[in-house]
């Protein structure tokens, strides 16, 4: 699948959605579906479905449809969910143990394959069977292993600088949890999804504040 530097975020944070549809049409049996019954599963138009796949080339025969299978494998080549990309996690604090521990890194194109805390009474346990590092460890085995992506799961104080470290140690990517909105001008180059879950939360408290 050729790579499209210029498709839009809304249409990529669309894939992931399409991608999980389609695994539950599989799982209920489906083979060949429109982009009309698609879109109404998924409560969008039949025009943003087309839209967003033509952005990637298009895929299905008007008239037929979509093959459920074959779109989701090439929505799937697109998002990388068959590559191995080393992944670790920093903070093994209680989100970072959840995270290790429930979060199917490898259906996702990801492998979990270290974790490190700053905490000495932290460092040297285990979560499944892996065991937590020491930050003094970082720099050897980032070296060693050259993970790609570092999952963030430390004080907002600490995040800047831990994320400039991590960067200059070849990490590409950060799944942030710390509440510091990382930018690319903190790290020129990198891959950034920060993540709020107050923000979230807040927005259904809204939405039931101002429910008719």
């Amino acid at each position: 699948m050729p790579k499209n530097e210029n498709v839009s975020k809304s249409v990529i944070r669309r894939l992931p959605r399409y991608y999980r549809f389609l695994g539950e049409l599989l799982a209920e049996g489906v083979t060949k579906i429109s982009s009309r019954e698609l879109a109404e599963r998924m409560n969008v138009t039949a025009s943003q479905i087309r839209q967003d796949l033509n952005c990637f080339g298009g895929f299905g025969q008007q008239g037929y449809g979509y093959t459920v299978s074959e779109l989701r494998e090439e929505i799937g080549a697109i998002l990388g969910v068959e590559e191995h990309h080393g992944t670790i996690i920093i903070g093994a604090g209680n989100l970072g143990r959840a995270l290790a521990a429930h979060f199917d890194y490898e259906k996702y194109g990801c492998e979990l394959c270290g974790i490190f805390d700053v905490n000495p009474e932290i460092a040297g346990t285990s979560i499944v069977d892996m065991k937590v590092l020491p930050m003094s460890d970082l720099d050897s085995f980032c070296s060693l292993n050259r993970p790609d992506i570092a999952i963030l799961c430390i004080p907002k104080s600490a995040a800047a600088e831990v994320s400039r470290r991590l960067a200059k140690l070849g990490i590409k990517a950060f799944w942030n949890f710390t509440h510091y909105d990382i930018s690319l001008e903190d790290i020129d180059g990198a891959v950034v999804e920060n993540v709020h879950l107050g923000d979230s939360l807040m927005a259904l408290c809204y939405g039931i504040n101002n429910k008719e």
